[in-house]
């Protein structure tokens, strides 16, 4: 595992980490969540999260809940305090009279190409020069008397810029579409730039961990912090995980749940944290897959496969020491084995974990088995005895008789059972009798067959191998 790298100034931390409210967290939230928690917990400091909601479009409203519950839950409980934008537009407008005060913002009422083509040439717009207490009466008429699209808050910026993008950037806008949250109580929202340099600010962040793609951004924001004399926050810059083949796109997730396609946030076979949760899977495999991954500003794509190859590795370090064992048999066929002895066979519940106990199973001379049985070929039911062509030989292991081993059941006493594959499919089959006992929410592990974790009364998730 990597050691993240040091922070400079490393006091008083206090890192945030910043989704929109468009769905619950998915596979690529994890890795900079947990990067930013890491570091917090090393120093002991403080993780935010920070719900910006400052776009009312494209807003699921259980995500507000959805995503404090999955940020803790990935964390490890690591998360200090959680924020929303919507509940501060008072705290941004505050800022945004001062900084108009300041001569240092203005309101643009220009047609949005016009603005265009001037700024192209490098030129101020007509509103640009427009005195402080001027600029102050237009952006209260933001509030009532413009329409949508009518005025714009830009921030003064270098008109010189090679980049056109940096020139005179958008703070505040108008628009009237409904909040969830807030309904139409606000009709002036920020925009991403000045909201996220108010409030790392205002909550005393003191480093970041953001995508490569936020480097302009941070440019933005600077002309807003070195108006106000405020200090940013330390930037570290990461590339972008690509998962390739997985549908992490909230809003397309939420239009296949409305339409059935998918049986709510946690179906099994979508890749967002509770329906991984769901199946089995532990914080500590997402903490340790960021960790291994590290502070790296190179864009990496991976498949569903190398990454669930990983993500099950570290998963299996947890799970393992704690998951007891039990047969399942899929399409079970019943078989008789002649002179076989009836027995009280008692099986170790983990044979490399003997403080998980052991399991009692009674047989007499016929079983259930998943395997072809050859002719003329050795074979050893599990814990139990040798047999071949359908007859006992022994009971004691025997390395001479080269037996393939093979899991059973006993006739009587079986559970039927149904294991959700991560594809959607189910596969049936039964399972031994002390299935019974394992709780809603246990992990185990079916001999040969997986991990699963228990949903409901006889029916299970598929984990991993």
């Amino acid at each position: 595992m990597r050691e993240l790298p040091k922070l400079k100034n490393p006091k008083n931390i206090v890192m945030r980490f910043a989704p929109s409210p468009s769905g619950p967290l998915h596979l690529g939230h994890a890795y900079i969540l947990n990067l930013n928690s890491e570091y917090c917990r090393n120093y002991k400091g403080k993780l935010i999260i920070r719900i910006e909601d400052t776009n009312p479009e494209n807003i699921d409203k259980d995500a507000y809940e959805m995503i404090p519950k999955d940020a803790n839950w990935a964390t490890k409980n690591n998360v200090d305090k959680v924020y929303i934008q919507s509940d501060r537009l008072e705290i941004y407008y505050d800022y945004a009279k001062k900084i108009i005060n300041l001569g240092k913002a203005y309101v643009c009422t220009c047609d949005n190409e016009v603005f265009k083509r001037l700024i192209s040439e490098k030129k101020p717009c007509p509103c640009r020069n427009l005195p402080p207490k001027e600029n102050a009466e237009r952006f209260q008429k933001m509030f009532s008397f413009y329409k949508q699209g009518e005025a714009v808050l830009r921030i003064k910026t270098d008109l010189e810029n090679p980049n056109p993008a940096m020139r005179d950037w958008p703070a505040m806008r108008i628009n009237e579409t409904p909040h969830p949250r807030t309904g139409k109580k606000y009709r002036v929202w920020p925009l991403m730039n000045f909201s996220v340099v108010v409030d790392d600010h205002e909550m005393k962040v003191t480093h970041t961990i953001r995508a490569k793609d936020h480097m302009d951004n941070e440019k933005r924001q600077k002309y807003v912090a070195d108006y106000f004399k405020w200090e940013m926050p330390e930037n570290i810059y990461v590339g972008r995980i690509n998962f390739i083949g997985m549908p992490l796109s909230t809003s397309e997730t939420r239009k296949g749940i409305e339409e059935g396609k998918y049986d709510g946030w946690e179906d099994i076979r979508l890749p967002f944290l509770r329906a991984l949760k769901k199946r089995g899977y532990q914080p500590e495999a997402f903490i340790n897959y960021a960790l291994d991954v590290g502070i790296t500003k190179t864009d990496k794509k991976t498949t569903e496969e190398e990454f669930f190859k990983i993500i099950n590795h570290f998963n299996k370090e947890v799970i393992e020491p704690t998951s007891k064992r039990y047969f399942f048999i899929e399409n079970p066929k019943k078989v008789k084995i002649k002179d076989a002895p009836k027995l009280t066979a008692k099986l170790p519940s983990h044979p490399d974990y003997p403080k998980l106990g052991t399991r009692t199973i009674k047989t007499t001379d016929e079983f259930y088995i998943q395997d072809e049985l050859e002719k003329d070929k050795a074979y050893r039911f599990m814990h139990l005895f040798n047999f071949k062509d359908n007859k006992f030989i022994s009971k004691e292991y025997d390395k001479e008789l080269k037996a393939k081993l093979i899991h059973w059941l006993p006739i009587s006493g079986d559970v039927n059972i149904e294991v959700h594959m991560p594809n959607g499919s189910i596969k049936k089959g039964l399972a031994e009798e002390g299935v019974k006992d394992v709780k809603n929410g246990e992990i185990i592990q079916f001999e040969r067959f997986a991990f699963v974790r228990r949903i409901d009364k006889n029916v299970f998730y598929y984990l991993h191998k």
